[in-house]
């Protein structure tokens, strides 16, 4: 189970919102993702969507890993690579949307600066911790 008392003893790095910052930033970057999947897999063309649906799942999984692999196994190097990774499946993911629909791809861009700040929040745990 997540231990809050480890999280809270750690060293906040600068620029580190407050708690309920995440809630509402994580909800309405999945309603942009999904809607971006919405309009991705709606799009007519003759184009191929396979890669983007492969990338966009990718991305989902090192996003739903992320949050157990930092809070309950407490791991924070690791969860720093799994957030690399999901950086540059984001980045494989908007690129392969924007062939389709650039709408899509244009709706991902919060969510990919989001988690460059994840990034930068991460490695600062890890650097001062």
């Amino acid at each position: 189970m997540y231990d809050s008392n480890w999280y809270l003893s750690l060293n906040k790095p600068p620029l580190s919102p407050p708690s309920s910052v995440f809630v509402l930033v994580w909800s309405v970057l999945y309603i942009l993702m999904f809607i971006s999947l919405g309009l991705y897999i709606t799009q007519d063309t003759q184009k191929s969507k396979i890669r983007g649906f492969i990338y966009f799942f990718i991305q989902l999984f090192f996003n739903a890993i992320w949050s157990p692999i930092f809070f309950i196994l407490q791991n924070i190097g690791f969860a720093l690579l799994v957030v690399i990774f999901l950086d540059i499946f984001v980045l494989m993911t908007i690129k392969e949307f924007y062939k389709i629909s650039k709408i899509s791809a244009y709706l991902l861009i919060p969510y990919l600066i989001w988690i460059l700040f994840a990034t930068y929040l991460n490695g600062a745990y890890l650097y001062i911790n």
